[in-house]
């Protein structure tokens, strides 16, 4: 077993703003697990929200390389077990070898994973697409360029944001869900819900900030339309804290570390009778395509990122108005195609 890795700056077609964040380059590390044979590959996205860079992801990878490259990764789940302990405090490295290792698995088995999953593809919600926040002449501008049933608008300025998606609300009829990232008050949350309920709006995602459970939870009491969290659901454990605070979760594999403990969180939310939503960063099809693994047991679907960038360095899934469309590959579809390496 050989680990390689690929360091990308992914260029985003526009400059992405949500509440406390802007950027124009999204840096990714992809990991790769080569067999002699076969590729796995996997994703994760340097944040600088939650402190994680390519530099830290690569040494916290570089500091077990024994250990993976003695592993065959004959099951994926013990393979999870195995690395966790020593990766345990950077969940985005252990997502990005974790990818690698189902893609790895499937790809040497002969098969899409989601079918090695015995995962019905027929039963997968269209997934959004996002429209970061901007002056709403430029929000509608990105809406038209990319006519889709379903958008998911950032919002973020309090005296603003029913007038913005009032605004986008004018130029299509599409389903609209919004996220605040945990730029709103308790009284502010459940005042816009009624209003935005009446603009065809579907949920709010993460309108508190994430530590916020006694206010959450009267917004779940209180709020005219479903609160999905996000920051609030990190971790395994999170999920059982989110039942009575949210109507459902957002799971991002990046954050839970990888696949493995993400379909725990799936089984574990839907024996609480939560929603389920899995979401993505700002990446390449790379580790869009393994989110996509994941479809058919959702409820809704956040899984835009390799369309908001301009230099893809990978083929995978591909979306037609909202619909997956699963790549002919094994695994979870993946191959790399030529790339412009990161600078260091």
């Amino acid at each position: 077993m050989q680990l390689l890795f690929h360091r990308v700056d992914l260029r985003l077609k526009h400059t992405f703003t949500i509440a406390h964040d802007s950027r124009d380059v999204q840096p990714t590390l992809i990991v790769e697990l080569r067999d002699g044979r076969f590729s796995g590959f996997g994703e994760a996205t340097a944040t600088r929200y939650y402190g994680i860079t390519i530099e830290g992801m690569v040494a916290s990878l570089e500091a077990i390389r024994t250990l993976i490259e003695a592993d065959d990764v004959a099951d994926p789940e013990q393979f999870w077990a195995t690395m966790h302990p020593h990766l345990a405090d950077n969940p985005f490295a252990l997502c990005a070898l974790d990818q690698a290792a189902w893609d790895l698995w499937a790809k040497k088995l002969g098969q899409p994973l989601y079918k090695r999953w015995q995962l019905d593809p027929g039963k997968s919600p269209l997934t959004d697409y996002t429209i970061g926040l901007d002056t709403p002449e430029r929000m509608v501008e990105k809406m038209q360029e990319c006519p889709w049933p379903l958008y998911k608008i950032k919002l973020g300025r309090p005296d603003q944001d029913i007038d913005l998606v009032r605004a986008l609300r004018r130029h299509t009829g599409a389903v609209f869900r919004v996220d605040a990232n945990c730029g709103w008050s308790v009284e502010e949350t459940i005042t816009k819900s009624i209003q935005l309920r009446d603009l065809g709006v579907e949920f709010i995602e993460q309108p508190l900030p994430a530590n916020d459970w006694e206010g959450a939870k009267k917004v779940y009491q209180q709020s005219a339309l479903p609160i999905i969290a996000d920051e609030s659901c990190i971790v395994e454990s999170d999920v059982d804290r989110c039942a009575g605070c949210f109507h459902g979760v957002n799971i991002k594999l990046t954050k839970c570390g990888g696949l493995t403990p993400a379909r725990r969180m799936i089984a574990r939310a839907r024996e609480l009778n939560l929603r389920v939503m899995v979401g993505c960063m700002t990446e390449s099809s790379v580790g869009i395509s393994a989110i996509a693994q994941l479809l058919p047991l959702l409820d809704y679907a956040d899984l835009d990122g390799a369309m908001l960038i301009a230099n893809d360095p990978a083929t995978g899934v591909t979306f037609e108005h909202g619909r997956v469309v699963y790549a002919t590959e094994n695994g979870t579809g993946v191959q790399l195609v030529p790339y412009e390496k990161a600078e260091g």
